[in-house]
């Protein structure tokens, strides 16, 4: 076999193992190409493509250590170090499973013996009085945690390059799955599950390539909020305490919530409609709309009108817990004002507290009803929702 044969194998082998990773993680321009199909082709054959080239290389490799030529020695001894150096750095060092580790525990406290601070910001789950909040410090890190909820398995996300906190059922196909960490699609985190090896986009539950693609994981209505605001609503709450194991890693994000990363993928553009901006986001059937957080930051309130929903979302005093309510009561479209620490509707003067209650006046005991919203960086709402409405005042 000619020895072009051996050195092509080799450049092809070094290309392969590069590209594999180099395109699902967050690297300069990875994330701008729509390459899940390459991705997910040379991932799922990684082993095949490896013997084929390993094969083609083996007899020429063998005639040349064979042979008194010095030079293509050192040659292919060189390819072989390269090679066997960049196999290990992106396999065992770079793959996202390797940088991004699952707790080797999970446990919870009551906020008697809590040790996550209370303006810390968690991605709360409720279900049938029982309430978990997870703080976003430690999913961020973890991206997935596996828990349960009133006996039913839950799978809490975070993507911190993408602003994305998700709940979702991991039954698939009549069975509970488990996920890995297997990279990233534009920026947002993707999983692989354990039975078909298919791969699953993070912030839609959707699955995006392999056996089971179009299939959607069953999201779980889930609020984020700080951890004041979720005690204040559910006191018997429980929240996830940190894994020792990692508390240098949690140390490292501790600004992440205040949107002060130094990293530039997970850093907060402050200033509106930019690629790292925060927004809220929320869809209504077909209808996605895109909400600026400065606005309600600096007006604290936003009233919106949708196709069939009357959109309030309100944003507490720590300019970090925000809520999103259905505006009709009884039939009334309610408009609502907030004075201070005070919510008050026009129709009947009574009060209402962040949680949509009326506790006070012609409407007291009223609920209004929530409305699932996102907090995302806007780049990460708008691609996955690509009509998403912008939000402008009187327009």
């Amino acid at each position: 076999m000619k020895k072009w044969m051996l050195y092509l194998s080799f450049i092809l082998l070094i290309i392969f193992e590069c590209l594999r990773v180099y395109l699902i993680m967050p690297m300069p321009g990875s994330q701008q190409f729509n390459s899940i199909g390459l991705v997910y082709f040379l991932g799922s054959n990684k082993m095949i493509i490896r013997i084929i080239l390993y094969l083609i290389i083996l007899f020429p490799l063998l005639t040349i250590f064979k042979g008194n030529s010095t030079k293509e020695k050192i040659g292919v001894s060189f390819l072989s170090i390269l090679y066997i150096a960049i196999f290990y750095v992106f396999t065992f060092m770079m793959e996202a499973d390797k940088m991004f580790y699952q707790p080797t525990h999970t446990y919870f406290n009551k906020i008697a013996d809590n040790k996550i601070p209370l303006h810390k910001l968690v991605i709360g789950v409720s279900e049938n009085g029982i309430a978990k909040a997870f703080p976003i410090q430690l999913i961020g890190y973890h991206h997935q945690v596996r828990d349960s909820i009133d006996n039913k398995p839950i799978m809490v996300t975070y993507c911190t390059v993408c602003r994305t906190g998700r709940v979702y059922s991991p039954m698939v196909n009549g069975k509970v799955e488990t996920f890995r960490l297997v990279g990233m699609d534009h920026f947002n985190a993707m999983f692989e599950d354990a039975t078909t090896k298919s791969w699953w986009r993070q912030a839609t539950g959707e699955c995006i390539a392999g056996p089971l693609k179009g299939y959607k994981l069953t999201e779980i209505k889930s609020e984020q909020v700080s951890l004041a605001a979720w005690f204040r609503k559910f006191p018997q709450t429980e929240i996830l305490q940190p894994d020792e194991k990692f508390a240098a890693t949690f140390e490292k994000m501790d600004t992440y919530d205040k949107g002060k990363s130094k990293s530039n993928l997970t850093k907060r553009d402050t200033a509106s409609w930019q690629f790292k901006s925060w927004v809220l986001g929320f869809t209504n059937g077909t209808t996605s709309k895109t909400y600026d957080w400065n606005y309600l930051e600096a007006n604290k309130i936003i009233q919106d009108s949708l196709p069939t929903l009357p959109l309030l979302i309100i944003l507490e005093n720590d300019s970090a817990s925000f809520h999103s309510y259905n505006r009709t009561v009884n039939n009334l479209t309610l408009h609502f004002k907030k004075i201070n620490d005070s919510i008050v509707d026009t129709y009947s003067n009574s009060l209402w507290n962040y949680d949509g209650i009326c506790i006070d006046g012609k409407l007291k005991g009223a609920s209004l009803t929530p409305v699932v919203t996102y907090q995302e960086y806007l780049h990460s709402w708008e691609f996955f929702h690509p009509n998403s409405i912008r939000y402008v005042l009187n327009k």
